[in-house]
């Protein structure tokens, strides 16, 4: 009796076999394994032997069974998209700045309208324009970064620039997938149905990612001891799909719920770890997935399309690069780095393909727009790291011929003075009002939800009558009751807000406007809840409105309740951030000042030495502001401090330094500085006239040893001085920068500012 293997094992066993050999080849040429994926794709699809001799053709083995393979390619993307999420962390979104910011939004509207209008020039319908303007608007974070790691450029100034931007563009992508089939399926591209998917898609974020950080981090913690690499894996991957399935139940895509699931195990000290145990199972079914994507490729279709190809590639790589180079420059960064970064994200990869697949699913794409796309990712793949490495050239090229006036205004542009105690106390005011507002706004509507769909029909089932609606709408506000208090009175009661309530100049409207949105938001939540029990009977809604609100208002019982609910949300929140050391590197504007962190390897021939023998800021000008060790921090550490193997070492300095200072500790890894906690800052200063520092030269002010500060550079006129010597007089009007540690950088300004 023979036996019989299904077509899925075998069509797996092609696709991971010939992914293996062309990945070693693309490996030895040191070309992007995303493209041997592609290529194995191509040449098991069976559209290469089609075009082959039939004597030749015949021994070329092809998929048998596509519609498996797009089964695995499907769940490719889940674990692509999770593995995402566990990189990606609301807390970096909300972390990057206005740079990363106004740069990706520039970029993807820009790209948006460049797509659609190339796709309308060319006759192309209107599905077919939108679809390729979303696919050329995000860049590609698995190229970049191989990119980035070829070059050796990680560390410097521009690539933390773009690290930024690829952490937004990561969100729009998702915001793309959710919004794309609502302007398909809704036929509402600027429509109330839009709004009402974008609406709907914010309510259920905000939702699961409260729910998520307020449970998971409690549960792993109790059920931490017991796990082992084995079971972190299966549950991280049992919550993963569990939040597709949900995902999918509330209407939206399954890429949603794998990104959500992986940004909120992301927050959780385990995530690291879940992110270590999952990578095999993510690079598997990645692999499976861009090996589908080759094989969507059919050679006559790029034949026939290579005018379009041509055209798109073309504008993919001006614009993005212009585009881009544009949205870093308005946001207050210099020509060098606003070039560098434009030019470092002018590809499209991995979103394009997701995307395109999208359109195919949906069926309102044509066929021929996925393998030009995945051709135009193809080329700005190749292209790409040469736009790169080339993009200080391009920028020394353009400096040249630009007019003298402008030239300087660019290349000066953004490094304006910061000085300290000038925040705008209204702004921090708004913003933790306006989180107040949407969070427990969201819970509240949530539990209204839950209250019409599942509380009210048990009552009126079981109870009935008046008395099943008193009940209904009694249980509903007593579970709402602690989110009420909070929406009505957190963060009423903080510094800022009671700053700004006892200054006399400013105007108290603004905060009583504040309120009042929060008192009506609340209202109108319990009138809701309560109009759908007694839907005739106004006074009585109006009578038990008020009733409920004031009784939040002054129930203390109930403030205890929001204030334990905050502590444990921030606490679960900021766990894994707490968990580290490394700290926060609040970089200022500077010039092209910025901080990275070195790890030591063992090999390196300044192990064992003491800062002062190695004379890093004598050679190279960059400043050593922490050192990492095991459990401890050291920060403005001594010239007899000995780095050890395995240090990890914040430094402070130019791209130039950086590259030389790379050089001196020859092989090393380079990791961009994460922001988590307050602890090392750049700050400025400006010497007043009444400034103790007036007259004195820098080695008589013990700024290090007191303070323990270092001084790393003033500003002059329209001169910089970069580490200024011990005999550097102080003198009117100086900009000084200053690093240290928070406190200690603010308890220096206000010495010397008094």
């Amino acid at each position: 009796m023979s036996m019989e293997l299904s077509p899925l094992i075998t069509d797996l066993a092609l696709i991971l076999i010939a992914a293996g050999v062309i990945t070693l080849i693309f490996k030895r040429f040191k070309q992007p394994l995303v493209l041997g994926y592609i290529v194995a794709g191509l040449l098991i699809s069976g559209y290469l032997a089609a075009y082959l001799p039939d004597s030749i053709g015949q021994y070329i083995p092809s998929i048998s069974d596509s519609e498996n393979i797009s089964v695995w390619a499907d769940i490719g993307v889940i674990f692509l998209l999770f593995g995402l999420g566990l990189e990606f962390s609301f807390k970096k979104l909300m972390k990057v700045g206005g740079t990363a910011s106004i740069t990706a939004v520039t970029e993807v509207i820009s790209m948006l309208v460049v797509g659609f209008a190339i796709g309308y020039l060319m006759g192309w319908n209107t599905m077919d324009s939108l679809f390729l303007g979303s696919m050329l608007a995000l860049s590609s974070t698995t190229i970049i970064i191989k990119a980035f790691e070829d070059l050796k450029l990680r560390g410097q100034k521009f690539t933390n620039v773009v690290f930024g931007v690829l952490i937004v563009e990561d969100l729009i992508a998702i915001l793309m997938m959710v919004l794309l089939p609502a302007v398909v399926l809704a036929h509402a591209s600027l429509g109330v149905e839009l709004l009402e998917s974008i609406a709907k898609m914010v309510f259920f974020l905000v939702l699961w990612f409260i729910a998520g950080i307020f449970i998971l981090p409690t549960v792993f913690k109790y059920i931490r001891k017991y796990m082992n690499d084995e079971m972190l894996l299966i549950i991280g991957i049992g919550l993963c799909l569990g939040m597709v399935v949900l995902s999918v139940k509330t209407g939206f895509s399954s890429a949603l719920g794998a990104f959500i699931m992986g940004s909120i195990l992301a927050e959780t000290i385990d995530g690291e770890k879940i992110e270590h145990v999952t990578k095999p199972i993510k690079d598997l079914f990645g692999a499976v997935f861009f090996v589908s994507v080759g094989m969507m490729l059919d050679p006559q279709v790029l034949f026939d399309y290579a005018g379009p190809i041509v055209i798109i590639t073309i504008a993919t790589i001006l614009g993005k690069a212009f585009f881009s180079s544009f949205g870093v420059l308005i946001s207050g960064q210099n020509l060098k780095v606003s070039m560098q970064s434009g030019f470092s994200l002018a590809q499209i990869g991995e979103f394009a393909f997701i995307i395109a697949a999208l359109g195919l699913s949906l069926g309102v794409t044509s066929d021929f727009l996925y393998p030009v796309v995945i051709a135009v990712s193809v080329i700005t793949t190749f292209t790409s790291p040469y736009m790169i490495k080339y993009s200080g050239n391009a920028y020394e090229a353009f400096n040249k011929i630009l007019p003298a006036r402008l030239r300087d205004f660019l290349n000066n542009y953004g490094s304006g003075s910061k000085t300290l105690n000038k925040d705008n106390t209204w702004k921090k005011v708004l913003k933790s009002n306006i989180f107040v507002i949407l969070i427990y706004g969201v819970i509240l509507v949530a539990i209204a939800i839950l209250s019409v769909t599942y509380i009210s029909p048990f009552f009126q089932e079981n109870i009935g009558g008046w008395q099943g609606s008193l009940i209904s709408v009694g249980v509903t506000v007593l579970i709402m009751a602690p989110f009420l208090s909070a929406l009505l009175m957190s963060k009423l009661k903080t510094k800022n807000f009671q700053t700004l309530w006892n200054d006399p100049n400013f105007k108290k409207g603004y905060l009583i406007s504040l309120m009042l949105v929060r008192f009506l938001i609340a209202a109108l939540i319990v009138a809701y809840v309560i109009f759908m029990e007694y839907t005739s009977k106004a006074g009585l809604i109006a009578i038990l409105v008020i009733f409920v609100i004031a009784f939040t208002l002054w129930s203390k019982t109930l403030q205890k309740q929001y204030t334990m609910f905050e502590e444990r949300f921030l606490k679960n929140l900021n766990e894994r951030s707490e968990s580290k050391l490394k700290k926060e590197a609040d970089v200022s504007d500077l010039e092209n000042i910025h901080m990275d962190t070195f790890d030591i390897d063992p090999d390196s021939p300044i192990v064992g030495k003491t800062l002062a023998e190695l004379e890093f800021r004598q050679k190279y000008g960059v400043n050593i502001v922490s050192i990492i060790r095991g459990d401890q921090r050291y920060n403005i550490p001594g010239g007899n401090m000995r780095l050890s193997a395995w240090d990890k070492v914040v430094v402070l300095g130019t791209d130039e330094q950086m590259s030389a200072f790379q050089t001196e500790i020859e092989d090393h890894s380079i990791t961009p500085p994460e922001k988590e906690e307050d602890e090392v800052v750049l700050q400025q200063f400006v010497v007043e006239e009444n400034s103790p520092l007036l007259g004195q030269q820098l080695c008589n002010c013990t700024i290090r040893d007191k303070s323990e500060c270092l001084v790393i550079g003033v500003e002059r006129d329209d001169d910089v001085i970069m580490n200024p010597d011990g005999r550097f007089t102080f003198k009117e009007g100086d900009v000084v920068s200053v690093v240290g540690e928070t406190e200690k950088v603010r308890a220096l300004c206000c010495v010397i500012s008094e």
